[in-house]
């Protein structure tokens, strides 16, 4: 037998799910209830989050990884870690 659940959550995380549930196939209703029969399984909760980048440092990042394509300030590698002293205190 089926039965309802009422939880309150902020509309946007809501649609957002709802949004990437919808991207690999599923309701939000089937990802909900996978997580409870997990839960039920394993008697415990576990959190995943993939942490979100600053927009200045996604910049930054998306810089380098053009730099390294294009062999542009690229340093070393350094044969010793003196080498390497030397290199950063110039």
């Amino acid at each position: 037998m089926k039965t309802m659940i009422n939880i309150k959550t902020d509309r946007d995380i809501k649609e957002r799910a709802q949004e990437i549930a919808k991207e690999i196939g599923l309701s939000l209703s089937a990802v909900v209830n996978a997580y409870l029969k997990e839960f039920v399984r394993e008697r415990a909760v576990r959190f995943s989050v993939e942490p979100e980048v600053r927009s200045e440092v996604g910049k930054l990042l998306k810089q380098a990884r053009v730099d390294y394509k294009k062999r542009k300030n690229i340093y070393g590698p350094f044969k010793t870690a003196e080498e390497m002293d030397v290199y950063l205190d110039a």
